[in-house]
Formats: structure tokens, sequence, C-alpha cells
């Protein structure tokens, strides 16, 4: 049984804690968070800690907190035993280089509480400091997802851009054409077929070659027509994005 302390209470704490508690030979033993209120969705009231001198020995730490908090938390740990891992896709793992052994857990998905997610499609992402940490970690992940990957800090960094290309930004999108078919009177559900199908198509075709629209088509005359329905904002975001695609695909304006 691997012993687990998970260190955080955001998004991807809440969603590691339910997976790792219902895994086969996983063993939540802590979860900490210096705010006892943020800790009600450990069903263990036992298992709640917010106070750093309390953690357990445990054979895994995983620190799934904001960025910028990673290196001062980690700074205040002290530790006998265990691998020490960040779960974050941006920060480098020689943030962890004060312990003997460390690495990073990256799932890269995105996470809300309150959506259920299957973690046996997510990816982990998995870097460490020795093989034999490294072989740990890929026996860890295994026993959760079926799609696990070793990932250097600069190739997880790329992934991470990556990632909010085609998470955020594409999100970002949805939202402002939501607000836009609100303008209209529009529900915004005669869209979702459409998204659906737009995902869905990378499938089976790379990005570049299921690009489609009037971009693409160098039309002119819709492109003009779209623009003069749009306010300012909405229109530098669809002059830039008909740019990028004209130009990634090779057209002229």
């Amino acid at each position: 049984m691997i012993k687990v302390v998970i260190i955080g209470a955001g998004n991807v704490a809440t969603h590691l804690y339910h997976c790792f508690r219902e895994a086969t030979d996983l063993d939540v033993v802590q979860v900490f968070n210096r705010n006892k209120d943020h800790l009600d969705f450990v069903k263990e009231p036992e298992k709640r800690v917010t106070d750093l001198s309390e953690i357990a020995e445990a054979d895994l730490y995983l620190i799934a907190i904001k960025d910028e908090a990673i290196q001062d938390l980690a700074g205040k740990l002290k530790l006998k035993k265990g691998i020490v891992v960040h779960t974050s896709g941006s920060q480098d793992m020689q943030t962890l280089a004060g312990f003997d052994n460390y690495g990073v857990f990256y799932p890269l998905q995105t996470f809300s509480i309150t959506k259920a997610v299957n973690f046996k499609e997510i990816p982990i992402c998995l870097e460490a400091n020795s093989e034999e940490n490294l072989e740990f970690l890929k026996k860890t992940a295994a026993l959760v997802s079926d799609k696990i990957f070793e990932v250097n800090s600069e190739q997880r960094r790329a992934l991470h851009v990556s990632a909010v290309f085609v998470n955020n930004f594409s999100n970002h999108l949805f939202a402002l054409a939501e607000d836009y078919c609100k303008q209209n009177q529009l529900p915004f559900e005669i869209l979702r077929p459409l998204i659906k199908e737009t995902v869905s198509k990378i499938e089976t075709l790379d990005p570049y070659s299921a690009q489609t629209g009037p971009a693409l088509r160098n039309d002119h005359k819709t492109i003009a027509a779209h623009l003069e329905m749009l306010d300012e904002d909405r229109k530098k975001i669809y002059t830039i994005l008909t740019e990028s695609i004209q130009n990634f695909h090779g057209k002229k304006l």
C-alpha cells in the first residue's frame, strides 16, 4: 500500500484526493491546508491537517497548490522519507531540489470541483531526480491512469503553453460567442453540436487539415461583413485570428 499525503485543497488537490481514495493500493493518509474550512471535501475528519508540523510520514507527498506558493511551502516541509512532487505544468522540477527524492506528477486536464473526471483517461506527465524515483512514480500513476508520459521540465512548460491554447483560449472564445448570442437573442445551445464536431474531428484529422472557414477560403466579403457586426474588442480578436489562420496556411489577406 502506497501512503500518500496531499498538500492543497484546490481543484487539482480535490480531484486527486477522490481519485486516490478510490484506487487500489493507494492510501491517502492526510490532506493539508492551512484553512480547515477548505478541507470539507475530505470525508475522514481525522485526515484533515492544518499544521505542517503534524504531517505524517508517507511514501509520496503531492504538492497541489498555486505555482507561486510551491517554493515557499517546500522550504517549510521537514520530511524524513518519501518522494515529494508538485503537480504544476509550468514550474521546474528543481523547485523541489531541497529534498533528497523529488519529481513532478502533472495530470494534464482542466479541473473544476463540481465536474467529475475520469482519471483513467487523463495523461499524467512524470519527471523525477532519479530512475528509481521515476519508476516509483510510474507505478503510482499506473494505479489511477492508463496514459503515462515521461516529460522533462522544458517539455512540460511547452505542453502547458499548448494546453492554454487548446483549453483556456478556446473556452474564452466559447464565452465570447455565448455572450454575443445573448446580445442577439440567440440560444448558445445552437452552437453546441458545432463545438462537439470541431473537437471530435481532430480525433481522426490533424488540426491543420481540419481547419475550415472564411479565413482559410480567403473570403474577403464574408470577413468584412463579420467585422462590421462586431464591437472593437471582438473585432481585434477576429482580425488577429483571421490573420493567424491565413499566415499559418500560407494565405494572403
